[in-house]
């Protein structure tokens, strides 16, 4: 939570100010994470104990510090900051996108970092959980595309040169509905005054605002394979939770179902279950 400062001096602060990032750990720490684990395996009950918090900052933090920001539910939960990957094919023609559950907006893979999780760390589990695939070997830690969205801060690490015939699924159920390989020309905004939706009409609420960055970043690296001239790109389905399990059809050009050989990142060292501890906040309020 960098560039958040607080000053109870200044009464021009008063009710402005977020909460720290210490006073959102303490939180978390205090009501989410120290619990049976049986009451983290369900969404309604994991609702109830981050309620609990909210309700806790509300009517203790926010009333004994009078600089601290009354909150609503949805803002408080949004101030987590995010870490995931922006994977490019051999290319760099290509990019990986997920589709949630229940929404039809499109989005690299990312989530929530955990108490105390490096934003590398983050990344590498968040893409495995949502995606199969392990970018551990991949992921360059110095490599990454960072904007802030109404106080919360994502950072995408840059995943160059998958094969784009590599088998994904995801690891969550009923966490994602799609995965594809998307043309980076089909995402650019279908004007300059509308960034949410693609010349190919594909929502990209949360991948716009990463493409101008993106295409500088390629203009810098040499792709390892040289760009395709002689057809037009596709999108490419790669997973489809209805085509996974025998129903429809995806609604991408091509598609390859198979199942993905995973590789678990290493991280054996003490704390490795407190870390990797994570809140699907947007599963969250969909069951709710």
């Amino acid at each position: 939570m960098s560039g958040l400062h607080r000053s109870s001096s200044s009464s021009k602060n008063v009710g402005n100010c977020l909460p720290s990032k210490e006073l959102l750990d303490d939180l978390c720490s205090r009501f989410v994470l120290n619990v049976p684990e049986e009451d983290q395996q369900s969404f309604e009950r994991i609702l109830f104990l981050v309620e609990n918090a909210y309700r806790y900052y509300e009517d203790n933090a926010v009333e004994n510090d009078p600089t601290l920001k009354s909150l609503s539910l949805k803002e408080f939960t949004s101030l987590l900051p995010v870490t995931g990957a922006i994977i490019l094919d051999e290319t760099y023609e290509r990019c990986l996108l997920v589709k949630g559950w229940k929404g039809s907006s499109w989005s690299f893979p990312r989530g929530e970092k955990s108490k105390d999780e490096e934003d590398y760390a983050c990344a590498i589990r968040e893409v495995l959980e949502e995606t199969g695939f392990d970018v551990s070997k991949l992921l360059k830690k110095e490599e990454y595309i960072e904007f802030t969205f109404r106080q919360q801060r994502v950072r995408l690490y840059v995943v160059a040169g998958v094969a784009d015939d590599t088998s994904f699924a995801p690891l969550t159920k009923k966490g994602i509905s799609e995965i594809a390989w998307h043309p980076l020309d089909h995402l650019q905004p279908a004007s300059n005054e509308v960034i949410t939706h693609g010349v190919a009409g594909l929502k990209l609420y949360m991948v716009a605002p990463f493409l101008a960055s993106l295409k500088s970043w390629i203009s810098k690296h040499p792709a390892p394979r040289p760009r395709r001239r002689d057809k037009p790109l596709r999108a490419l389905c790669v997973w489809n939770a209805k085509t996974s399990s025998g129903g429809g059809n995806g609604t991408a050009t091509e598609s390859y179902n198979k199942k993905p050989e995973v590789n678990r990142p290493r991280y054996t060292e003490p704390g490795n279950s407190f870390r990797s501890f994570k809140l699907n906040m947007s599963a969250i309020f969909e069951s709710a």
